[in-house]
């Protein structure tokens, strides 16, 4: 499959500390690639993938204050839509925007909606229910207004993190945005109420409750915030945590941290909101709790829950090769419900003009493809090149062609386009005659089983 994948352009794909988004899109990139697919990540130029990178944002606009974010947004956006015709499918993560441009290609998008930031939006994505296709992160984030193709839940590369049997050091964890949705303050008050050390790690999103309900606590021994941390410290501070605090006020979609925490070893301790449930098996591998009283009393009996549980229960749900295949399902789904006639295995092809007498093609060969060896009996065609090299066969003859040559190819004579360079070749193709069904086609030779 050839697959156009839309990142947000908020932080690199991946990301160096913080970008949930863009992480997942990196994992899903990266495990279709391993699989043989054609990939094309549309992300920040400083991004990083195994696929193609397509760019028109220099920098993620939470990195770089000079990018404006709704100007290298709509760039972004669409420079994918400007050439979606090349796509099979189009995975959209960038929320609700990137729908408004589907009016613009046929092609068939999938969005993954990490969550809605207010019922505000809603209303874009109940205009294109039905005429896109929406994937859910877990059943708790689902609006009841939307019809979905699945639910996937996020996955992770467990080579990431290191299980580790018993921590080196005794200490409660917070990792997340210091925002009051993520419950930084609630956290606080449970280690304190537990007497029991707090690591903070995650950047600050609401400064204002930073200043007034985390700093004042910092000058205490007990409480320690380090900031954003990236990939090498997070797992040594998942590991070595005795319990990871995750006292959310909101019904969180997902919990990326959550699972990261179990697949070192580490239980969770987690107010019982949003997607929690799907992810914590209460008294498993860690607790749901309903308020501050209840998540202290929770912290004493952490030693009742087996390290290994947590990780085995990772390994069985919650894996990058899992998600990965959730979301081949997911585009062979939408694929056999939208069967394209102008798109084949060796490119696709644009009708320009459909008349009695003539039919005018725009036909696009990928690299490495070439269309069957083939002749037709009512109908001549005559082949203009525009862009890229390749090679045609024409009667006994093999020619090579460049851009700006044309050749007539009469009823009966055997023919072919092969592109064995790396540019695609866009020619235009004019059918005369008084028939243009694919019936016509006598195929001799062909690559994809269609003789």
């Amino acid at each position: 499959m050839r697959i156009a994948m839309l990142s947000p352009i908020a932080w690199r794909t991946p990301p160096r500390h913080y970008g949930p988004w863009e992480s997942i899109v990196s994992l899903i990139t990266e495990g279709l690639v391993a699989l043989g697919h054609q990939i094309t990540l549309f992300a920040t130029a400083d991004s990083e993938t195994k696929g193609v990178l397509h760019a028109v944002c220099p920098k993620g606009y939470e990195e770089d204050a000079n990018i404006l974010p709704k100007v290298w947004e709509c760039l972004h956006i669409s420079e994918l839509f400007d050439q979606a015709e090349e796509f099979d499918i189009i995975h959209n993560h960038f929320d609700f925007l990137p729908l408004t441009y589907t009016g613009q290609t046929n092609t068939p998008m999938v969005t993954t909606i990490h969550g809605f930031s207010s019922h505000g939006i809603l209303p874009v994505y109940e205009k294109y229910n039905g005429k896109t296709f929406y994937v859910s992160i877990s059943d708790a984030d689902r609006a009841a207004q939307l019809d979905y193709i699945k639910t996937v839940h996020h996955g992770i590369n467990l080579e990431q993190f290191e299980f580790q049997p018993e921590p080196d050091e005794d200490y409660l964890l917070f990792f997340g945005r210091i925002h009051p949705d993520k419950g930084a303050r609630e956290a606080i008050e449970i280690a304190l109420g537990c007497n029991q050390k707090l690591i903070m790690a995650g950047i600050i999103q609401d400064q204002d409750y930073y200043d007034q309900f985390i700093e004042p606590h910092l000058i205490s021994s007990k409480i320690d915030y380090i900031g954003s941390v990236g990939p090498n410290l997070r797992n040594q501070l998942l590991g070595n945590a005795s319990t990871l605090l995750h006292p959310i006020n909101f019904n969180e979609p997902f919990g990326l941290s959550v699972i990261e925490s179990m697949a070192c070893g580490t239980p969770v301790i987690a107010f019982n909101k949003g997607s929690m449930p799907e992810l914590i098996e209460d008294g498993q591998n860690g607790f749901l709790v309903n308020n501050v009283a209840e998540a202290i009393a929770a912290v004493r009996q952490i030693k009742d829950i087996q390290r290994k549980n947590c990780r085995h229960h990772v390994e069985q749900h919650f894996t990058v090769e899992r998600m990965v295949v959730d979301y081949i399902q997911v585009y062979e789904a939408i694929l056999q419900s939208n069967k394209r006639e102008d798109h084949r295995p060796w490119g696709y092809y644009k009708i320009l003009a459909d008349e009695a007498q003539y039919k005018v093609k725009e036909i696009i060969v990928y690299p490495g493809k070439r269309l069957s060896l083939q002749r037709h009996k009512r109908r001549s065609e005559h082949w203009l090149f525009m862009s890229g090299r390749g090679q045609i066969t024409l009667g006994d003859k093999i020619i090579t062609v460049v851009p700006g040559q044309s050749f007539d190819i009469p009823p009966g004579t055997l023919h072919r386009v092969a592109n064995p360079h790396d540019e695609p070749i866009h020619f235009i193709e004019i059918q005369r005659g008084d028939y243009f069904g694919e019936d016509d086609i006598e195929r001799l030779e062909d690559d994809y089983g269609r003789l």
